[in-house]
């Protein structure tokens, strides 16, 4: 039996040597539409692509800053799900407020049409978000749907691919980074936000590792890896499974 398994990210030692065929590899991406996005409606053999999520509903619903480990989990949750229903995906990769599936070269979910790829993942993982939101949010009532949206994103090749991933993990580096000093100084310095981005405003990550260590005695290497690379979730074979 193969299950959908998480575990931290650091696509450099990570090889994208999949079980991919000749054919192609497909991919969604979903996240906030704007006018000048647009899918297109097969996706062409000879490419790959990925699938984002995003949401933006933390501060309605009192999300922990900077990071809330029960929000992560529950994106990873649903995008485990989204794995068991759709087996094509072959790798995942989430952080913060988004998560990219990656589809099989060989897949011909759908005849490859970019609608369905985009559509399905989008309304699986939403209502599967609704539907988990209690076992990770216990004393938070789900005030109103969450909505997800996406577009589809295609790659000429494997190398491409890997390169997409490690900027997303970069990003999710960068971000946290910033992100955890910054509220540091809002939370624990008593700063105001204004005050926070303009002590933030010209620095460097070793500036803002100082900040962290010196001020706030943070290593920033100690902080949770799910905050600083991500998540990744990949298939894998086992013979007694235990789901998360």
């Amino acid at each position: 039996m193969a299950v959908a398994a998480a575990r931290a990210a650091h696509f450099p030692h990570f090889s994208l040597t999949l079980p991919f065929s000749r054919s192609s590899l497909v991919a969604v991406v979903l996240s906030y539409p704007s006018p000048a996005q647009s899918a297109r409606q097969w996706c062409c053999p000879g490419n790959c692509g990925s699938a984002l999520l995003t949401s933006r509903f933390s501060e309605k619903h009192n999300f922990a800053k900077p990071n809330d480990s029960r929000a992560l989990y529950l994106m990873t949750k649903c995008a485990q799900t989204v794995m068991e229903e759709l087996e094509d995906i072959v790798i995942a990769y989430g952080q913060s407020d988004e998560y990219s599936f990656v589809f099989k070269r060989k897949s011909n979910w759908f005849k490859r049409r970019a609608s369905k790829f985009m559509t399905h993942v989008a309304s699986q993982f939403a209502s599967s978000y609704v539907f988990y939101w209690r076992d990770y949010f216990e004393d938070q009532p789900l005030l109103y749907p969450p909505g997800f949206d996406g577009r589809v994103v295609v790659y000429p090749n494997n190398q491409t691919l890997k390169d997409y991933l490690s900027w997303r993990q970069a990003d999710c580096h960068i971000n946290n980074l910033y992100n955890t000093v910054f509220w540091a100084l809002v939370q624990q310095s008593g700063l105001t936000p204004v005050q926070a981005q303009g002590r933030l405003q010209g620095t460097l990550a070793a500036d803002k590792n100082e900040i962290l260590f010196s001020e706030f005695n943070i290593n920033y290497n100690n902080e949770p890896l799910m905050y600083r690379k991500g998540t990744v979730l990949i298939w894998q074979k086992c013979q007694y499974c235990n789901l998360l």
